[in-house]
Order: C-alpha cells, then structure tokens, then sequence
C-alpha cells in the first residue's frame, strides 16, 4: 500500500478516483471542498424576532394584549422543552465501532475479530482484550463507559469530547441505533429538525437553525411528511449571524438608557396600529376585513416583535465571541475558563459554526440546531485522515455539553451521517493513524446513529443503550428494529425518545404515524432508551 507523504488537515477536500466529479452543493460538502455555510434566509415575514430563557420584564400591558388579540406569539422559552442539537457528519462517517461500540444484542455483547476489522479495529484493539496502556478512563479492555454509552477507548469522537467535557460525564448517558442509509447522498432523510418541532421545541427568536441554508438546515433532508415551511431553519454558522437576528437598530447607540430605547419601540408600535386602520392596502375586499386586515395584522405584528426585541434584548450582549463560557478570555467580567481558546476560535470556522448554533439553542433562542460539517467520506486509503476529522467533531461535540453543563440545562445531541465506510484490515501505523485499520471504501452495512443527553440535575438511568444490533460480521441486522432500514423510521424512533425525555411519549402516536396508529406502549417500549428526564 502506499505510503501518503503528507496528511491531509481537517480542511483539505477529498480527491476520490472512485467517484464522480462533485456538482451539487452536498457533493462539496461531503467531500470537504466547501464548510456548511449558505445565505440568511429567516422563517417570518420581517425576520423580528425575540428572546429566550433570560427572565425580563414584558411589555406594556395595552400591547400584549394587542398582540394576543391578533395571534402574534412574543418571547418565550421554548415551551420547557429539552434543547436539541443535530450533528450531521457529510460523507459517510464512521460511527460504529471504532467510535460507539455496537455489539450482537447490547452493547458489550461483542462482535468477532472480523467483524471488527471491518469496523476499522486491528485483533489487537478489539473490545475485550486487554489494553497494555489503558487511557485514563478505560475500562482497560478497549471500551470506555465514561459518558454512561459505551465508546471505544481510543475513539476519536471519546477524545474529542473530553477534551471539552471531560468532568461532565457522570451527567451524560447516550443510545446507539444500527441503521442503514445510502452513501454519498444528501436524499437521505436523516434530519429531525421539523419532527422535533411539532414535539413542541421551540425558541425565543426563532423554533429551528442550520449552519446550511437548506430546507434541513443540514447535508441531509428531512422526511417530507415532517416538513413545514413556516418553521424553516434559519441559517447560522457565525457569530454575526446571531447577533443579527436581534438586531436593536441604531437607537441602541443614540439613547444610552436600554428603557428609553424600549418606550421609543412601543410608541412606533402603538403609532403604527393606530394608522394601519385607516390605511387601503389595495386588496380586494373591504378596508380591515379578509385580505387587508391579514396583512395588517402581520404588519402590526412585526412592530411588537421590534419592541419586544427591544425589550429584552437593548443593553444585552448575546455575541458568542464576547461570551467567555465559551472563547477564553472573551468577557473579563467573567473570570470562566472558555471552552474553546481565543486561537482556536479564531482560527477554526467549525469551532464557531458550533458555538453559534449552540449558544442560539442552550440559550433558548432556537428550540433545536443542525450543525452540518463537511469532509466526511474519508475512505482515502490512511486512517489519519478520518481520525482528525473525527477528532474535531468529537471536540464540537462536547462543547455542546459542556456548554449546556455551564448554563445548567439538559441537552439532548444526536449524531448521524449519510452511509459509513469499512476497512480491508490494512492498518495505518503513522502518529495520528493510530495503529488502526485505514477506511478503504464506502459501505452502507456498518453505518449507525447514536444520541447522547446531558441531565444538569445528576445520573440519567438507560432502559437500554442500544436500539437493534449488528451481526457478528460487523453489519447491520435489518431486522433488528424498525429503524434498521429504514431512515423515516431512524428519524421516527430519535423523536420518540426526544418526547419520552420529555415526559410526552403519550402523545407520540397522534403526531407520527410510522410505527402504526396507533402504535402500542408495549412496541413503543422497545424503541425507547430513556424515561423522562428528571
């Protein structure tokens, strides 16, 4: 096999002689040509929007009633839902294994030593042998309970998220699911984000965001019986994304006092009521009925959602760069070590697609976030490769986490990719190699999906850990569980241990019919790794 003489960074594109030349979008994204970016595009008419968990005081009695009266929803916090964050890896990772253990029925119920080969495991790093320098948090037989879901020891995802979170894993517990999806594609219908909506997640400025400009928000799409267009995610992988969405205006920097600039706010808003009623919109029908009295209540609603930006956010600095939870140093009122330094923020525009997305979804801005990262079809023939990548993405991971642990909120963060990849045994003895088997080639049989939860109130007790299984050769049994083959179901069998955390498993079988209407509790019991979370 031939040597690479250099490896390539975590930004370099992958050059495959294999497949076709790259056309659309998601086809630079999974090869890493492009990041997950896109342009803004919002989920309102006026894009004006309002804030989240942050207690303020409300508006002025006379405008919430206005705004009660004519359906226009100010602030709130995400209807007490459990934040939700979505990594979706384009390419085809590798999840299984060598990353999340995935065994014959649980677990620790160990596949063979070829099985494991495929997965990218040499006969000497397969679970259940005995580790000669165990890590810190081994089990020392290659596995690694530290986040309660078993993760290989030397997993690269494990070591990234230590790294960020390494203190908050008596709190986290997790779930894999063995599923089949295709590889190299964007039509997989992977992505959650509207099925977590309608199960009541919602946010203060917006209900869904997206790194990508997508109808997902992601690589992947959406099942197409989930989609609703009012909720489109909101494009943000940057910090002046977010900072854009409640933009104060100008006022903020003539009026010094934030209560000055909220009564100039309201008196626009009560202003512009009193006048929408005499104006002619030119619609058919008559003056304040039908047509014209729908857009000036859409108008009117825009003018209270400016004052209430207003309200709550005048005199607030929501920047994740001037956050010093997260980049170090950033706030010297906060004497908090970041989780990401300066240089790293700085110089990594994953790290701070992640810190956006993660700050507009902990904070309560955004019920529910896609963080779409590129590069992931890593079969170049090395392992380095696929191990930096994942590196980082564990590190993104578990700023999540460690995030959400500093703001004292649960979090639910589920993984996924479109296909996964196997190795022909071959092993990659380089530095970041590791010693383990090189990704030679895309194969959809090994691929799985995991989730982890963060619970800020102590230990989250697992029904089960994993949700189907593999075969003893290292695939995925497609019979195992509904979502076995079958990423509709994968995307139905996610949202229900999303309400079940929630304490809303009831209600499962009036809002997604997959399963059968309506599915039984004993059926729904097999499916679900988690109880309410508490």
């Amino acid at each position: 096999m031939a040597k690479r003489t250099k490896n390539l960074s975590p930004d370099e594109p992958l050059y495959h002689q294999d497949h076709s030349r790259p056309v659309t979008r998601r086809d630079f994204l999974r090869q890493g040509f492009i990041s997950g970016t896109g342009m803004v595009m919002g989920g309102s008419i006026f894009s004006l929007f309002s804030n989240p968990r942050m207690a303020q005081a409300a508006l002025s009695s006379d405008l919430t009633t206005l705004a009660s009266s004519i359906g226009c929803s100010l602030g709130g916090i995400g209807g007490g839902k459990i934040p939700f964050i979505c990594f979706d890896l384009a390419g085809g990772a590798n999840i299984s294994g060598s990353n999340v253990l995935v065994g014959r029925n649980t677990q620790m119920d160990f596949l063979t030593t070829a099985g494991y080969s495929k997965l990218g495991l040499p006969g000497d790093m397969i679970p259940g042998g005995v580790e000669a320098a165990a890590t810190a948090t081994s089990n020392g037989d290659f596995t690694d309970t530290t986040l309660g879901l078993a993760f290989h020891s030397d997993s690269a995802f494990l070591r990234g998220i230590l790294e960020k979170a390494g203190g908050r894993g008596p709190n986290i517990n997790g779930c894999v699911i063995p599923a089949r999806s295709d590889n190299d594609t964007g039509n997989n219908p992977h992505n959650p984000m509207y099925g977590i909506a309608a199960a009541g997640a919602a946010g203060g400025v917006v209900t869904l965001v997206g790194s990508r400009n997508s109808d997902s928000g992601g690589n992947s799409m959406s099942p197409a019986n989930m989609i609703n267009t009012e909720v489109r995610p909101t494009k943000v992988d940057r910090p002046s994304d977010v900072t854009g969405m409640v933009d104060t205006g100008n006022l903020t920097g003539i009026l010094s006092d934030p209560a000055d600039v909220v009564a100039v706010m309201e008196s626009v808003a009560r202003i512009s009521n009193s006048k929408l009623g005499w104006a002619n919109t030119g619609l058919a029908g008559t003056i304040n009925t039908g047509a014209d009295a729908v857009v000036k209540d859409l108008v009117r609603c825009g003018y209270l959602k400016a004052a209430d930006i207003a309200e709550r956010f005048a005199g607030v600095n929501i920047d994740p760069s001037l956050d010093g939870d997260i980049v170090d140093g950033a706030d010297p009122a906060n004497p908090a070590q970041g989780i990401f330094t300066a240089a790293e923020f700085n110089g990594d525009g994953e790290f701070r697609k992640t810190a956006s997305v993660m700050k507009m979804v902990v904070d309560g801005h955004a019920g529910a976030g896609t963080i779409a990262m590129g590069g992931y079809d890593y079969h170049t023939g090395d392992r380095s490769t696929g191990e930096l990548r994942d590196l980082r993405a564990g590190r993104c991971m578990g700023a999540c986490l460690e995030y959400a642990a500093r703001r004292g909120v649960p979090l639910m963060m589920y993984v996924f990719s479109d296909g996964s990849l196997a190795s022909n045994g071959t092993v990659d003895n380089s530095v970041d190699g590791r010693g383990k088997g090189v990704w030679t080639g895309d194969n959809s049989s090994t691929a799985a999906s995991f989730f982890l939860v963060y619970n800020p109130n102590g230990a989250i007790p697992a029904i089960r850990q994993q949700i189907g299984y593999f075969r003893a050769d290292g695939s995925v049994e497609t019979t195992s569980s509904p979502a076995a083959n079958n990423v509709n179901l994968l995307v139905e069998t996610l949202i229900l241990n999303y309400m079940s955390l929630n304490g809303d498993r009831a209600n499962f079988g009036n809002l997604f019919t997959g399963f059968g209407n309506p599915p039984s509790a004993a059926f729904l019991d097999t499916l679900t790794a988690f109880n309410t979370l508490t």
